[in-house]
């Protein structure tokens, strides 16, 4: 699941870490410096246009071709000659440059194994459709989450979130690697198929370790009794698991399966474009209209309304409370949904009622304690209260439940890291691919800022404001939940030094 890795001579260029090792020692070399070196490397001996590699380097932005030269001479004297003499990158006048070297091309850094956890532990892979309708790999995917769902619930067992199970969607992998890489024993894989108002569905149990099969099933049911399969597919793994049924609060589910289809369809465009969100708006108003008893839908379209005003520098007060209401009103509906609490508790610490927003925190991790989104979004608030160890102890444990999760993740991690004064750390994890293009760019810019940086740091606030252009530091710190006066003033004096807006 890693990015490439690219060796020529004594180097070794890791462009997902930000790295450049000469024998297997660090050179000192700035971002942009890694984006140029990493476009030159990925296509050795081919001629790169200016054009391409500024846009490499500085994504999204007219800078002027002074820049490029500058970089390049940085980068050539970082590198020193090559064998023979000659230089790494060759000008090839008025047109671009050429890396010269040979380059190996290597698998990513291997990911440190994860131990088991000390309770039964399984990963949902994503159900492969079978049916010859594209249009029903939702209806898969959604089959696929809830099982996820259904599963966290048991207090028995370690369960990974969804966002990582579908990490490995249409990849041909052992599952020994895939546990492995997830730090589960068990993994349950399937197909379905749903035609003619009927499902197909064949599930087995698989123990990585021994590649052996505990249980395997195969369903033929009528559409409308799709929600009694997946209770029974959840009722056996826990039994083959645990060597016991544990009984659970009952779940409330979608009396429409229409209604069913656009929430499925919706909840993967939360964590995306304000353009993905004003569909996801959509989808799910609509999922509402037909199925007014929809807890779930009412929970995401809470959030949508919450983060519909996220990018131009936070909710506003109209948003946020047209979101508290669809929240509450989720949980009225499910009061077991863990997935209604945590929306319900966050939504509330950011009113400020921290004390029923905790209450809310603890009964959705009582009701799911694998619910890892619950323990990300929690590492926000302790973190804004001032709490930094614990936020970062619950980030934490939210990379242990999703290894592959939504970029969101890295905002909350990098923002605490932040908190913490680990800036280096910070930077490393805000610019990873998964969150570099979203407004986690406000803590990058800080943390930059922070470690004397100001150059970088004031191009991350430019390129921040471009898809933020309403922020200001003054409305951000008065809508964010701080209990803290320290470290508002720490994330203000960032702000400051990087040069984003009063």
């Amino acid at each position: 699941m890693q990015g490439s890795r690219f060796a020529f001579g004594p180097f070794v260029l890791d462009p997902a870490a930000g790295t450049l090792l000469r024998d297997d020692e660090p050179v000192a070399i700035g971002h942009r410096g890694v984006m140029l070196l990493a476009a030159l490397v990925a296509r050795p001996g081919e001629i790169l246009n200016k054009a391409a590699l500024m846009d490499a380097a500085w994504p999204g932005m007219a800078v002027e071709e002074g820049n490029l030269t500058v970089q390049i001479s940085q980068l050539r004297k970082l590198l020193g000659p090559a064998a023979g003499g000659s230089e790494w990158i060759a000008t090839v006048p008025r047109i671009g440059y050429r890396f010269t070297g040979g380059v190996e091309q290597r698998g990513g850094a291997k990911r440190k194994p994860l131990p088991l956890p000390d309770k039964p532990s399984i990963a949902v892979l994503p159900f492969v459709n079978v049916s010859n309708d594209p249009e029903q790999e939702s209806f898969a995917d959604g089959l696929t989450e809830d099982l996820i769902t259904d599963l966290s619930r048991t207090a028995g067992l370690f369960v990974i979130a969804r966002n990582s199970a579908f990490a490995y969607k249409g990849k041909a992998m052992d599952v020994r690697a895939i546990a492995e890489e997830l730090g589960v024993r068990y993994l349950l894989e399937g197909s379905a198929r749903r035609a003619a108002g009927r499902v197909r569905i064949n599930a087995q149990l698989v123990d990585a370790a021994s590649g052996d099969h505990l249980w395997a099933e195969r369903f033929d049911r009528g559409l409308d009794d799709i929600f009694a399969v997946q209770d029974e597919v959840t009722g056996k793994i826990v039994e083959a698991l645990l060597g016991r049924l544990q009984a659970l609060p009952p779940r409330n589910r979608p009396k429409d399966i229409e209604a069913y289809d656009l929430c499925v369809r919706a909840r993967k465009l939360m964590d995306d474009t304000p353009q993905s969100a004003r569909e996801a708006h959509l989808m799910l108003t609509r999922a509402v209209s037909l199925d007014p008893g929809y807890a779930e839908a009412y929970r995401w379209l809470a959030m949508n309304h919450w983060m519909g005003l996220v990018h131009s520098g936070g909710p506003t007060a109209p948003n946020r409370d047209v979101a508290l209401e669809l929240a509450r009103k989720a949980v009225s509906i499910d009061p077991n949904d863990a997935g209604c609490r945590w929306v319900l508790a966050y939504l509330l610490a950011y009113e400020r009622s921290f004390a029923e927003a905790e209450a809310e925190f603890a009964k959705a991790i009582a009701l799911d304690p694998n619910e890892a989104d619950t323990f990300a979004a929690l590492s926000d608030i302790a973190v804004l209260a001032g709490r930094i160890e614990e936020g970062l102890e619950h980030i934490r444990k939210a990379f242990r439940l999703n290894p592959f999760p939504a970029s969101w993740y890295y905002l909350t991690l990098g923002q605490a890291l932040y908190a913490a004064r680990d800036y280096e750390a910070a930077v490393e994890t805000l610019r990873r691919d998964e969150t570099y293009r979203t407004s986690s760019r406000r803590f990058l810019a800080a943390s930059l800022a922070q470690l004397g940086r100001l150059d970088e740091a004031r191009a991350e606030a430019e390129l921040f404001l471009v898809g933020n252009p309403d922020f200001t530091t003054r409305h951000w710190a008065a809508t964010e939940p701080f209990r803290d006066a320290a470290t508002l003033a720490h994330f203000v004096d960032g702000y400051r030094k990087a040069g984003l807006p009063e």
